[in-house]
């Protein structure tokens, strides 16, 4: 539920980012209701007024991340000359963010494995990310120069490296991601 000037309500926005924190460090369906409209500072019936399940929280969370990630590629491709460049400044961004500090892996992944029915409202959301994703990323991979075939190979290794990074040594796995894209650039 937005403001009169269209924007979300700052009681809103408080609820997506505290849920966000928290689903994120600690996992969704570990974390009740209660403790997200503590974190966010406001009452049960504001929390229900904006979001009328869990779920729907959920969902609005990862949105938010959705239009994150988005943003953050649309800036690196404005920032860039050409798709290689492009591709480099994102797999340096996803080196940086699988060597941040509480680094907890893919948000969506970890979505995914708590929601496993592929119709659920949150693995749908999950999945129209992912498609969305996976778009960019085949786009971008032949403008690069990597072979059509070969495209998807971007979304995996995305995903290998976003699981590697929380359960191996950050920096060994950002070293594996950047050589591996660089050798199919070639």
């Amino acid at each position: 539920m937005g403001t009169a000037t269209g924007r979300p309500s700052a009681a809103r926005t408080r609820l997506v980012e505290a849920a966000a924190r928290i689903f994120y460090a600690d996992g969704i369906h570990a974390v009740g209701v209660d403790r997200v409209i503590e974190e966010a500072g406001v009452s049960r019936a504001t929390f229900y007024r904006h979001f009328p399940s869990k779920e729907e929280l959920v969902r609005a969370y990862l949105e938010a991340e959705d239009q994150a990630i988005r943003a953050n590629v649309a800036a690196a491709g404005a920032r860039a000359d050409n798709p290689r460049e492009l591709l480099e400044r994102l797999v340096v961004g996803l080196g940086d963010q699988i060597c941040g500090a509480g680094f907890r892996g893919c948000p969506f992944i970890n979505a995914a494995a708590e929601y496993p029915d592929p119709e659920h409202p949150v693995r749908v959301t999950v999945r129209e990310h992912r498609d969305w994703f996976a778009g960019a990323l085949a786009d971008l991979a032949v403008a690069a120069g990597i072979p059509p075939e070969l495209s998807g190979v971007l979304v995996f290794l995305r995903d290998g490296a976003m699981v590697g990074g929380y359960l191996e040594e950050p920096e060994a796995v950002r070293e594996k991601l950047a050589l591996t894209v660089r050798a199919l650039v070639r």
